[in-house]
C-alpha cells in the first residue's frame, strides 16, 4: 500500500506574537518605562500641589533679585548688590577652580605615592604605605575639619606671620606673590589664544605626518614648544610687560600686594588632594604591577636605566589600565568638593544653601546644583573616555 502523496506546498508554521521573546522583551521594557514615567509624574504632581498649598510656585525668576550677602572668595567682581545668579556663578567658578587644581595636584601626588609603594627602599615604601592607609581610612570630612582647625586657624596673626621667603603664613591665609595685569594684558591674551591655535595646528600636522610616513613622530613636544615660543616672543614684543609681579607685605592687620589664599580654600584644596592621592596611588601601583615582567626584563636587557624603564616602558602600558579607575577618583574629587560647606568655603553648594535660606526656593536650587554637578561629571567622564580611546592598545 502506497503512502498518500505529500503536499508540495510548504507548511507555514506561525507563532503567536505574544510568545515571541523579542516582543516580550520589548513589552517588558515599555512597561517598565511607563511605570517610571508614571511614578515620576505622580511625585512631581504631588510636589507642585504641596508647594501651591504653601503659596509657592516653581520658577527661577528669583535669580534676578539682589543677593544681599557677601562672598569672601571670588574670582570675578561681586558685591552684595549683585543678583542671586551672579552669586551662583561665583560659587560655580570656585568649585571649578578647586576641582581642576585638585585633579592636577592629586594626580601628581598619587603617581609619586604609587611609584613609592613599589620602591625597593624600605623607608620610602613604608612611608607611602602609611600615607595610603591613613588617607583611605580617614573620613574626608574629618580630614578637612582637622586641617582647617588644627593647622590654619592655629597659625599666628598677620603681624607675627611665618615668613617663607616671599610667602607668608597666617590665620588669614597664605599670602603669595601674584601677577597684576597691566595695560597690555588684554592684547597679550589675544597672543596666547593665537599661540594655542597655532600649537593645535602643529599637533594636527605632526599626527598627519606620522600617519603618512608610518613612523612614530613626537606629538607632544612640538605643539608645546610652539605655544611656549609664541608666548615668549609676544611677551618680549609688548611695549610693557603684560604682568607685573606684586609681592605681599605686612601692613597693619592685613597684607598689601600679592594674593592672599584664604584658609578655607587652602584647607579644602589640601584635604581633597591628599585624600584623593591616597586612592590614586593604589590605582597607579596596581596598574604598574599589571605590566608583564617580561617587558621590564626586556628593557633591562637593552640597557635602559630604571627611570627610563618606568617612563618609556612600564608607565605607557600601565596607563591603559590606570585611566578607567582614575576617572572615578576625579569624579569623586569634584563631588567631594561639596564638603566645603563644613569649613565655610563658598563653593556652589555653599552659596546655594545661603540662597535657599534667603528665598526658600529649595527645590529650584537643589535642581540647579544637581544639574551643574551632573554636567561637570559628564564632561570629566567624556574627556577621560576620549583620552582612554587615544592611548588604548589597538589589536590587529
Amino acid at each position: 500500500m502506497e503512502d498518500p502523496p505529500r503536499s508540495t506546498s510548504p507548511l507555514r508554521l506561525s507563532r503567536a506574537f505574544w510568545r515571541d521573546e523579542r516582543v516580550i522583551q520589548i513589552g517588558i521594557q515599555i512597561l517598565f518605562l511607563a511605570l517610571v514615567v508614571w511614578a515620576g509624574a505622580a511625585a512631581l504632581r504631588n510636589m507642585v500641589t504641596s508647594l501651591r498649598q504653601q503659596g509657592l510656585v516653581l520658577g527661577f525668576d528669583f535669580l534676578a533679585s539682589g543677593a544681599g550677602f557677601d562672598i569672601s572668595d571670588t574670582l570675578i567682581r561681586y558685591t552684595s548688590s549683585d543678583t542671586f545668579a551672579r552669586a551662583l556663578l561665583v560659587g560655580l567658578l570656585n568649585t571649578i577652580l578647586v576641582s581642576l587644581l585638585g585633579i592636577v595636584l592629586a594626580t601628581l601626588l598619587g603617581i609619586a605615592v604609587g611609584v613609592a609603594r613599589l620602591s625597593s627602599n624600605w623607608l620610602v615604601n613604608r612611608m607611602a604605605w602609611v600615607f595610603v592607609e591613613v588617607m583611605r581610612n580617614v573620613p574626608l570630612l574629618v580630614l578637612l575639619v582637622f586641617i582647617y582647625t588644627a593647622f590654619f586657624l592655629k597659625l599666628p596673626r598677620t603681624r607675627q606671620a611665618v615668613s617663607l621667603g616671599p610667602i607668608y603664613l597666617s590665620n588669614r591665609g597664605v599670602a603669595v606673590p601674584w601677577g597684576e595685569p597691566t595695560d597690555t594684558w588684554s592684547l597679550y591674551v589675544s597672543v596666547l589664544i593665537g599661540a594655542l591655535i597655532v600649537g593645535t595646528l602643529v599637533g594636527v600636522a605632526m599626527r598627519w605626518w606620522q600617519e603618512r610616513s608610518g613612523r612614530p613622530r613626537p606629538l607632544f613636544w612640538p605643539p608645546l614648544l610652539t605655544v611656549a615660543l609664541i608666548a615668549l616672543l609676544g611677551w618680549i614684543a609688548m611695549p610693557q610687560p603684560p604682568l607685573t609681579l606684586s609681592y605681599p607685605e605686612i601692613a597693619g592687620f592685613n597684607f598689601e600686594g600679592g594674593q592672599v589664599l584664604s584658609p578655607e580654600f587652602m584647607a579644602l584644596l589640601i584635604g581633597l588632594v591628599i585624600y584623593t592621592a591616597g586612592f590614586i596611588g593604589e590605582v597607579v601601583r596596581a596598574g604598574i604591577q599589571a605590566v608583564p615582567k617580561g617587558q621590564i626584563e626586556a628593557a633591562r636587557a637593552l640597557g635602559l636605566t630604571p627611570s627610563r624603564i618606568l617612563r618609556l616602558v612600564v608607565f605607557p602600558q600601565a596607563l591603559r589600565l590606570i585611566i578607567p579607575p582614575i576617572t572615578n577618583q576625579y569624579l569623586n574629587l569634584t563631588k567631594n568638593s561639596t564638603l566645603a560647606v563644613a569649613i565655610g568655603y563658598p563653593d556652589l553648594f555653599s552659596v546655594s544653601g545661603t540662597i535657599i535660606n534667603q528665598t526658600g526656593r529649595a527645590v529650584e536650587m537643589i535642581a540647579v546644583v544637581m544639574g551643574v554637578y551632573l554636567i561637570l561629571s559628564l564632561v570629566t567622564s567624556l574627556t577621560m573616555n576620549w583620552y582612554n580611546r587615544r592611548v588604548r592598545l589597538v589589536e590587529r
